[in-house]
């Protein structure tokens, strides 16, 4: 099947930021499984939930944007496959914007959990 609207298609700036938001998502995962498959689940909890580390900045700051990645490979990904099945027009604007809506929120939220966290709210 023929696709009719893709950011995957090679070349272009969504192909592109859809490949590099998947290597970071799979880095990211790849070390969290690392931790809890091979060293000690507790070590990751410790590291994670320790006060200093939450308050860092740096911390936060690479919370955000593993949320940021996930939610545009996720909002991304989920269009390109409904826009693939035939919407057309106002379906897909909709559909857009309903996603980009939810991406927002749910990076929101987790903004907000983890400066909760962290002590800094």
């Amino acid at each position: 099947m023929a696709e009719r609207y893709s950011s995957f298609t090679p070349g272009g700036t969504g192909w592109f930021f859809q490949r590099v938001t998947a290597a970071f998502l799979v880095v990211v995962l790849a070390f969290h499984f690392f931790l809890l498959h091979f060293v000690n689940h507790a070590y990751e909890v410790t590291f994670l939930g320790t006060q200093a580390r939450m308050e860092n900045i740096g911390y936060l700051l690479t919370m955000v944007l593993f949320l940021v990645t996930a939610a545009f490979h996720g909002v991304n990904g989920v269009y390109n496959a409904l826009v693939n099945q035939g919407l057309k027009g106002t379906q897909k604007k909709v559909i857009l914007a309903v996603l980009t809506l939810a991406g927002v929120a749910l990076v929101a939220q987790g903004t907000y959990v983890a400066l909760v966290m962290g002590g800094m709210i």
